[in-house]
Formats: C-alpha cells, structure tokens, sequence
C-alpha cells in the first residue's frame, strides 16, 4: 500500500516548514509589542480620584484622608475604595509625583498588621524609627520595593508608601487632611 502524499505521512521537511512559519509569527509579534525594558514601570495615564474620595468619605467609618495642595505636577494614577465590609473598608489612591517616582496613600480599619504587610509588599518595621509629620510621629517602614511611613490611630491604619525619597513621603504625608 502506498501513503497519499497529501494527507498520510509527515515528513522532517514539513516539520522544519512549520517551525518556520511559527517563527516568523513570533518574531512578527514581538517587532510590534512595546518591550522597553529601560522604560518605567509607573503607570503614568491620570485618573480622576475626587468622585471616589467624596464617596469614601461620605461611607467609611472613619475620616478618611486625602491629599491637598500637592501642585499641577502631582499626577493621580490610581484609585480604590472598597466598603462591603464595614469592619474593613480599604481606600488608596496612588500618584507619580514631579520626578516620577510613585507615590501611595492607603488607609484602612482592618487588621493593621495583615494591611501594612500586603500594602509595603513585605515591608519590615524600621525598629525605633519614627518620622514626624505636623506634629505627629509615623513609624517607618523599609522593603524590597516600597519604603513607607505608617500610621496607626484611633482603629484606623493610614500609610504612606513609595519609591521617592523619605522627604518626599513625609511632605506627602503632611498634605493629608481627613
């Protein structure tokens, strides 16, 4: 019996044309998928934050605090609010602040240890360190990619998290009011 050479037996020859097909598909897709491995990984497209801040304001259970005066150049980059659980209301709003460095409010009444662990990305306590802010003295906390200053009053955890500079944490910081 002989193989119909149109459907039977594959041959090496057909197996390389495949992959040569399935290579320049590939090399296809990767010319024109951006791939800039130098380029920042802030997210830099600008979000309204004001309408889930009145929101949040209006539903939590405690004041929550947003930035004032922080200048055109300050750019909001991301905003959350969840308060399905009354006992664990989250708010967060992130900026890329005027040299491109990201920077995060994130406050909750939730278990404090278990929210400063997930918002620092396993940050750790800079044991003994504080950080005023108006008056008032923030812990601070260090890690793998954020550094943070953590706040804990009245039930409510507030922290202050980023890639910019210390200073420019605690300047942030001192632009929250509730």
């Amino acid at each position: 019996m002989a193989a119909d050479k149109r459907g039977g037996n594959k041959t090496v020859r057909d197996l390389i044309l495949s992959m040569l097909v399935l290579g320049v598909a590939v090399y296809l897709i990767y010319l024109f998928i951006p791939h800039d491995s130098k380029a920042t990984p802030v997210k830099t497209e600008s979000v309204g934050y004001t309408v889930e801040l009145q929101q949040a304001r209006r539903d939590a259970p405690f004041p929550v605090a947003g930035p004032t005066g922080l200048g055109a150049k300050w750019n909001a980059t991301s905003v959350t609010y969840s308060g399905s659980d009354p006992k664990n209301v989250t708010w967060h709003v992130g900026f890329v602040d005027p040299d491109q460095q990201y920077v995060a409010l994130e406050q909750t009444n939730g278990d404090p240890a278990d929210f400063i662990t997930q918002v620092t990305i396993n940050g750790h306590r800079d044991t003994g360190r504080t950080l005023p802010v108006n008056g008032v003295a923030w812990q601070r906390w260090t890690g793998g990619r954020y550094d943070a200053l953590v706040r804990e009053q009245g039930g409510v955890t507030t922290v202050v998290l980023g890639t910019a500079p210390t200073s420019r944490l605690q300047s942030f910081a001192a632009s929250l009011k509730p």
